[in-house]
């Protein structure tokens, strides 16, 4: 029996259940509670660009996930063809410069995840294999991939995080997960949508990644006010501990539909402060949209990589290619607030 096999059967072997529900905080963050302020430093262009015309990920290229496995950086990146979202791998030595390496998961329509998408989503290193939680279906969901090398994955059945019950805030959609492991328990951070379509922002706790109790008190996070850059909706969050917090760069959309990143912090990953910091693109081809972070902390700062885009859309066709940025953190000084 070869490995991909097995880790099927174990896998399939605890899926149980859905709509697991319970009240659960976050471990203590690390460091010593101290107030930031943050500077964002962008490469002015492109670190990946979209492919060529015919290519699968000729229109967009973005939703970047990256981990650092056996000393190579891995990119699980998004691609739109036009008609479909698929996964592609890209590797590179510094997380800079990368080498596509195709397409590794496309969504597969005799399953649960339909036609459309099999794809923004979020890798993680558990020991010899990696774990690719992936949105799935037109009404979305989240699925898992197993694998051992990044290029060959192995799915393992049906979502793992399945919509909420009838008048919940994501009765009508689970998607954009970003997983984090903290106190030897993973925690998916995700976006939930109502019948409304408003979209906001939750989390839920897993002991092996397969089964998941969302917290009973979702949503964490609910767009801005009347003319707030985050007024339509919130999603795709980035999460990590530095300073006694929580940290989380997360993506506003505004009335406009024009996208940015913003800031939030928290002391227990559960009940979230929304800070001043918004990040926007400054250069063409990121001018309407700066989505899809991912985060590595490094000795220089915060490594984030994200998609940006020309053309103002909530969701494609908007030129999308990944960028990289720094996002230094530095003590805040003392009497100038948040």
């Amino acid at each position: 029996m070869n490995r991909e096999r097995a880790l099927l059967l174990c896998t399939t072997a605890l899926l149980a259940g859905c709509g697991r529900y319970s009240d659960f905080t976050l471990p203590a963050p690390s460091g010593t509670l101290t107030p930031s302020h943050f500077t964002w430093q962008p490469r002015p262009t492109p670190v990946l660009e979209h492919g060529a015309a015919g290519d699968w990920d000729s229109n967009d290229a973005l939703n970047p996930s990256v981990v650092l496995f056996h000393g190579t950086y891995l990119n699980l990146y998004s691609g739109f063809d036009g008609k479909s979202w698929s996964t592609g791998l890209a590797t590179s030595s510094d997380g800079i410069t990368w080498q596509k390496q195709g397409k590794v998961l496309s969504p597969d329509p005799s399953t649960w995840e339909g036609d459309y998408i099999a794809a923004n989503g979020a890798v993680i290193a558990d020991g010899e294999r990696l774990l690719y939680y992936y949105q799935g279906g037109r009404m979305a969901r989240i699925g898992l991939a197993a694998s051992f090398d990044g290029r060959s994955w192995q799915r393992q059945g049906g979502p793992v995080l399945d919509l909420g019950p009838r008048g919940s805030w994501d009765e009508r959609g689970a998607a954009d997960p970003y997983v984090i492991r903290a106190g030897g328990k993973l925690y998916m951070f995700y976006l939930g949508q109502d019948r409304a379509r408003q979209q906001r922002l939750g989390v839920a706790v897993s002991d092996g990644g397969v089964v998941w109790t969302k917290l009973r008190a979702n949503p964490i996070l609910e767009p801005g006010g009347f003319g707030a850059f985050d007024e339509n909706g919130v999603g795709e969050p980035a999460v990590w501990d530095a300073n006694g917090y929580w940290w989380m760069l997360y993506t506003g959309r505004a009335h406009n539909e024009v996208r940015r990143m913003g800031l939030a912090r928290s002391k227990d990953g559960v009940h979230w402060e929304k800070l001043r910091d918004v990040f926007a693109g400054d250069q063409a081809w990121d001018s309407k949209v700066m989505c899809d972070p991912t985060v590595l902390p490094s000795s220089d700062g915060l490594r984030v990589w994200f998609g940006g885009g020309d053309v103002a859309h909530p969701a494609e066709n908007i030129h999308g290619q990944i960028g990289f940025a720094i996002l230094v953190t530095e003590p805040r000084p003392s009497g100038s607030g948040q």
